[in-house]
């Protein structure tokens, strides 16, 4: 089992820069892929980023490309989602997940559905 923690969410101005962080109960070497996805108020929660724990591949939208960039700590079982040049279309909650099965083809999709331990998720709110 693992159980995930994302801390970091806020409300900053457009232009501004966040951080989230991602705490996993386990080591992240158990999992294979790790991912941030948001979600807004009646819409489906989609990818926004993953990474391969083991090997660092990383993986982003088309939307966040050149503005987020995902890291992992495996020392500390954590992972990082670096977001710059924050925009109102981010505003969402960003909720941090895992998967444990191997193959590098799910992760860099990010279809929500390969994923099976989530978090409960941070709020970020960005003003223009």
């Amino acid at each position: 089992q693992v159980q995930l923690v994302e801390s970091g969410g806020g409300s900053v101005q457009a232009g501004g820069s966040l951080r989230l962080s991602c705490a996993g109960s386990t080591n992240t070497y158990s999992t294979y892929c790790m991912g941030w996805f948001r979600q807004t108020p009646g819409k489906e929660r989609a990818g926004v980023a993953s990474i391969l724990t083991t090997y660092g591949n990383r993986y982003y939208a088309e939307s966040v490309k050149g503005r987020f960039t995902i890291s992992r700590d495996n020392a500390n079982n954590t992972v990082y989602l670096q977001m710059n040049n924050l925009k109102p279309e981010d505003t969402a909650m960003y909720y941090c997940a895992a998967a444990t099965r191997t193959g590098s083809g799910y992760c860099s999709s990010r279809a929500p559905s390969d994923f099976g331990y989530w978090g409960k998720g941070t709020q970020v709110t960005v003003s223009s």
